[in-house]
């Protein structure tokens, strides 16, 4: 059965799309760590993140990095930290969360976000793109 992921990647499930492209998809978490966290994706579907040959992980990584940035701009935090869990689902994905203080790391704060925040914070984000 195909991941939650990769059932996003075919448009059989929504999500709050920041971007993509015909290899990687960037989009919101519906359960944010904080307002703003991201994932980021390979549209094909791999486990693990360390089974990601080089090219397809070189490539999540930089197709990531602009993405960080349009987080850290849109929303004014000090930084954007990367977490690379490999638990949740079973797809390659990267969480871009923007922070202020290593407390903004915690999963245990995660939170279901409505749609009217996801709408607002990624309207925000794809304006920094």
């Amino acid at each position: 059965m195909a991941s939650i992921f990769t059932q996003i990647v075919e448009g059989k499930l929504p999500c709050h799309k920041i971007c993509e492209n015909d290899s990687f998809l960037a989009f919101l978490d519906i359960s944010p760590i904080k307002l703003g966290h991201t994932l980021v994706i390979p549209k094909q579907e791999i486990d693990y993140i360390f089974d990601l040959d080089d090219t397809i992980y070189q490539g999540l990584m930089s197709f990531a990095k602009p993405i960080a940035v349009a987080i850290k701009v849109a929303l004014s935090c000090s930084r954007v930290g990367v977490v690379v869990a490999g638990y949740e689902v079973p797809h390659a994905h990267v969480h871009l969360v923007p922070t202020d203080s290593m407390a903004d790391f915690s999963f245990a704060n995660a939170q279901r976000a409505t749609e009217v925040q996801l709408t607002e914070v990624a309207d925000k984000i794809r304006r920094q793109l």
